[in-house]
């Protein structure tokens, strides 16, 4: 609306009163008494029975700005009162997110209460049991895509609790949604609060440390045992350290030049870069390409970009830099079936 009155489209704005405009006392008045008056913009309060025709040029009454105020006061009390509410009902276990995780639905009773969802939870602890048998999170999407375990898109479709449709073809399980189930503590009966604080000046929400996280223990039905849940979370934490090492992290920091311009022709979704004996691209959420061997992609590239004679722009000291100007400025993206199917789609300039 602010952004209409500054392009001259509005003329006039009313409100019911002053705190349904700004709750800010400060940035009310900056508004009444500078900005409208300089867009020529009319502001009518009802309830506060404020019209600024009434007094054209003129700055807002004492009472006009003791209201402002008084609204002011009032949200910062309510807030204040809104936040006590909420961390007496965190200290005392309840749940009190809108959403609920994956394999509980909030109880009939009480609304701050998580009841379990026997058929999500059966699908939480085949994800729990994979991993105990030493499985990634990437093995078990693929294992849960090959058994055709619905997702939990496809539950709540089914249940009437979403509306919505798969990026690709079809949903599928992604690793990192495997990693959110396993590191959630909530499947071991266990609540967290306190992982976020919001900075009072700038607004800005950061992470805390996590020393200062506040665990709530037996708040609900667990799905594991707590010891199940730690030691698989012990197992990642040392396999996550071994993936810190300086040359994984070398290796990490390394970007094929035509990642996230490959795209799955069966299902739609993008192709992943395995680092291997081997390099290759593969489809990571349905396994519908099989593995593309990159070598091969890099020279399929080069040489439809030779041939529509545009290789001046890519012109560098050897094939990666090439291959990455021409994936960076000439291609929009490569639509991969397999090895005898691929499709480059061009930019507009090159079609």
């Amino acid at each position: 609306m602010l952004a209409r009155a500054g392009s001259g489209f509005i003329s006039c704005i009313i409100v019911k009163d002053f705190s349904r405009f700004a709750r800010d006392y400060i940035t009310l008045g900056s508004y009444l008494e500078h900005t409208f008056p300089l867009l020529g913009i009319r502001f009518i309060s009802i309830n506060d029975h404020y019209d600024s025709a009434d007094a054209p040029g003129q700055t807002p009454g004492l009472a006009v700005q003791f209201q402002n105020l008084l609204y002011d006061l009032y949200s910062r009390d309510l807030s204040q009162k809104v936040r006590a509410s909420l961390a007496a009902r965190k200290e005392k276990g309840g749940y009190i997110s809108a959403n609920c995780p994956f394999g509980y639905a909030k109880a009939a009773d009480d609304r701050h209460r998580l009841c379990v969802e026997e058929d999500e939870a059966a699908v939480v602890k085949r994800i729990f049991e994979l991993a105990d048998r030493g499985l990634t999170p990437a093995q078990t999407a693929q294992l849960l895509q090959e058994e055709h375990v619905p997702t939990p898109a496809q539950f709540r479709i089914k249940k009437g609790k979403l509306d919505r449709q798969p990026k690709g073809s079809c949903f599928a399980w992604s690793p990192s949604y495997i990693c959110q189930v396993l590191s959630n503590p909530v499947y071991a009966g266990n609540i967290v609060y306190g992982k976020y604080e919001k900075d009072a000046q700038s607004g800005k929400v950061r992470l805390k440390p996590r020393g200062e996280w506040k665990l709530h223990y037996n708040c609900h039905e667990p799905l594991i045992q707590r010891e199940q849940f730690e030691r698989i979370n012990q197992k990642r934490a040392r396999r996550a350290a071994q993936e810190k090492t300086p040359a994984a992290q070398a290796a990490a920091r390394t970007r094929h030049p035509l990642a996230g311009k490959l795209a799955c022709g069966h299902c739609g979704y993008g192709l992943r870069y395995r680092r291997c004996k081997n390099p290759c691209f593969y489809c990571y959420r349905n396994h519908c390409t099989g593995d593309i061997n990159a070598m091969y992609l890099e020279h399929y590239v080069l040489f439809h970009i030779y041939n529509k004679e545009i290789s001046g722009t890519c012109t560098g000291p050897g094939l990666q830099e090439m291959l990455r100007n021409a994936a960076r400025y000439q291609i929009r993206r490569i639509v991969v079936w397999n090895e005898q199917k691929i499709e480059i789609e061009w930019e507009n300039n090159f079609q």
